[in-house]
């Protein structure tokens, strides 16, 4: 943990220049992630795809994630975040540049699902900032770091255009694509040379096992078995969508080999969750080791409704300002486009306003108001002035957003060695929450769609009056066998 107490964001040493390249990284990676958004028209024409066809591209945009932010998580534990992040960004250019060399549906299709794992690069920074900063400004580091970075979806909504524009022609798509693939690659290495894992002196704590979540008692066992179900449901139904009961790109045969595919998966991880564990059953477990599965189950739930539904909103905000208002594609598009303008201030307020207040309090009065914010969201009509539905989508998107932020103010005083896997899961949950929300969407018409968010966040507020707020210390075991205790909160 970093020994200056300051809090300058104009400062770019020590913990806050951490900070700074930390959200540049994780900016970065939603820049490529989400490259292909606002080049979709231009994509669709010069290959020739079908409307089914740019879906299913968006579709496998995020499917991938799912897994990758597990692995990823278990990855930046044993490894560090440092190497783990200049890897990431290193290796996903590769996909980025197999896009923009793209020539038919398939290439295309391949490459967009290999970029999902990009989507991952948030988990690194998690516990890279955990490690700079203390309990009392983690949440404020932390929304920094979520919220800056989350910006570069809408970065690349702005700027990428321009870019096609300026190399002009049928490909100036393409270049575009390029140029954030060059940005991955070259930042990888301003990331290695500049960074370090832990502040001098500082031990940076494995967990014990790579394969699977380390879990303290009998009822968590099993818990984390039934948290991991809906990961496997999610890729499941993304299967589904891709059938000829969805956009026909897969035969039933392949579909119901996916699904053979993933349970068998599902017995596989349940099988190393029980390596891992199994010595739970046959002896307790020191209570100064001891933490509860149950609050990293909570923060999952209220990350599928947060996240989740900001990656499903951001999706299809412009088309129902288009259709609702009957705007322009430009007009609603920059409408829509105030939705994630918020998460410059929205995400780092919700993590400060957790430093002062309080984890759960903080969670509570966020998940109420998201759900009132969906509420009334669902409540929109062509008869509201334009503006009012934009306030409307704004205020919506502070509390999701904030919501966010208090998430992750969260999650990295649960287990310190285990943050990167905690913080794998939580996030994973939330690609998990956008696909449950954009299948829902393809079946409902919008209002139905807001209030069935509404309603997950409903029982996402009763879920989380079992949250227990963290408080006094977390215990971590060095090499040398001796125990460090690590603050989490000033009482």
């Amino acid at each position: 943990m970093s020994t200056d107490n300051r809090f300058n964001l104009l400062s770019f040493s020590g913990k806050m220049k951490v900070l700074h390249l930390s959200w540049m990284a994780f900016f970065i990676t939603f820049v490529v992630w989400f490259n292909f958004a606002p080049l979709l028209q231009s994509v669709k024409e010069t290959l020739g795809l079908t409307t089914a066809e740019i879906k299913t591209l968006l579709i496998l945009n995020v499917a991938f994630t799912i897994p990758a932010r597990v692995i990823i998580g278990m990855l930046t534990d044993r490894f560090g975040p440092r190497l783990v992040y200049s890897a990431l960004l290193a290796i996903c250019s590769l996909p980025c540049f197999a896009f923009a060399l793209a020539d038919s549906f398939t290439q295309a299709a391949i490459a967009r699902f290999l970029l999902g794992f990009i989507g991952a690069g948030f988990v690194i920074g998690i516990r890279l900032v955990s490690e700079w900063f203390p309990h009392n400004q983690l949440g404020t580091a932390e929304g920094i770091y979520g919220g800056w970075g989350n910006f570069g979806s809408a970065a690349a909504a702005f700027t990428l255009p321009t870019v096609a524009l300026m190399f002009g022609g049928d490909d100036g798509w393409r270049y575009a694509m390029a140029v954030t693939g060059v940005m991955s690659l070259i930042f990888s290495f301003v990331f290695y040379t500049n960074v370090e894992d832990t502040p001098k002196g500082a031990t940076y704590f494995k967990p014990k096992n790579l394969t699977a979540m380390e879990v303290t008692s009998k009822g968590d066992f099993w818990l984390l078995l039934l948290m991991k179900l809906p990961m496997y449901g999610a890729l499941a139904l993304l299967a589904w969508k891709l059938s000829p009961s969805g956009v026909a790109m897969l035969t039933d045969m392949t579909v119901y080999f996916i699904y053979a595919g993933l349970a068998v998966l599902y017995l596989y991880e349940v099988s190393q969750v029980w390596k891992v564990n199994k010595w739970i059953f046959s002896q307790p477990v020191p209570e100064v080791h001891q933490y509860k599965f149950k609050q990293v189950a909570v923060l999952n739930v209220l990350y599928f409704a947060t996240f989740g539904s900001e990656l499903a909103v951001v999706s299809m905000l412009p088309l129902f300002f288009a259709e609702t208002f009957t705007l322009s594609p430009v007009l609603a598009g920059m409408v829509a486009s105030a939705y994630a303008f918020m998460n410059l201030m929205s995400r780092p307020g919700g993590g400060w306003i957790s430093d002062k207040f309080g984890r759960k309090p903080t969670l509570l009065i966020l998940t109420a108001g998201l759900a009132a914010g969906y509420f009334l969201m669902g409540q929109v009509n062509s008869e509201w002035p334009v503006w009012v539905a934009v306030a409307a989508a704004m205020v919506c998107s502070f509390f999701v957003q904030s919501g966010e932020g208090a998430v992750f103010a969260t999650v990295p005083l649960i287990k310190r060695r285990m943050t990167g896997q905690i913080a794998g899961m939580t996030g994973a949950y939330g690609n998990v929450g956008a696909v449950c929300y954009l299948t829902v969407l393809s079946f409902v018409d919008y209002s139905t769609f807001f209030y069935v968010i509404s309603a997950t966040a409903v029982l996402g507020f009763l879920i989380l009056l079992f949250m227990e707020e963290p408080k006094g210390q977390i215990a971590e075991v060095n090499e040398d066998g001796s125990v460090e205790l690590i603050q989490v909160s000033n009482h």
